[in-house]
C-alpha cells in the first residue's frame, strides 16, 4: 500500500476512535468504512479519491486537505478536545479495567 494511503487510513481510524470517545454516533462507522476503502486501494489515492465507494463529501474534503497540507485540521482539533478522555481511557486499559 502507498504511504499516503496508509497515513490517511490510520488518521481516519483514529478519528473514528476519538469520535467514539466524544460519544458521537454514526460518524465513527463512516470513518472506519473510508479507512478500509483506502487500505484496500492498490494505487495512490490522490488521482481518483472522489470516486472511491464509501467516501462521502465530508471525508473527501479531509482527503483533499491532507493531500495539500499533509494534515487535517479537524483531526488536530479532535485530538486536543479529547486529550483528557484519552488519558483516562489509557489508564483504565493499562489497569485492565476497561
Amino acid at each position: 500500500m502507498v504511504a499516503t494511503n496508509q497515513n490517511l487510513a490510520k488518521i481516519f481510524q483514529e478519528i473514528a476512535q476519538l469520535l467514539e470517545i466524544k460519544g458521537v454516533a454514526f460518524k465513527p462507522q463512516a470513518y472506519r468504512k473510508a479507512a478500509k476503502a483506502i487500505e484496500n486501494l492498490e494505487k495512490d489515492i490522490a488521482p481518483d479519491f472522489e470516486k472511491i465507494p464509501g467516501i462521502g463529501e465530508s471525508i473527501s474534503k479531509k482527503i483533499k486537505e491532507y493531500l495539500k497540507t499533509r494534515k487535517i485540521n479537524d483531526y488536530e482539533k479532535l485530538k486536543k478536545e479529547t486529550a483528557i478522555q484519552q488519558l483516562i481511557a489509557y489508564y483504565f486499559e493499562t489497569k485492565g479495567l476497561s
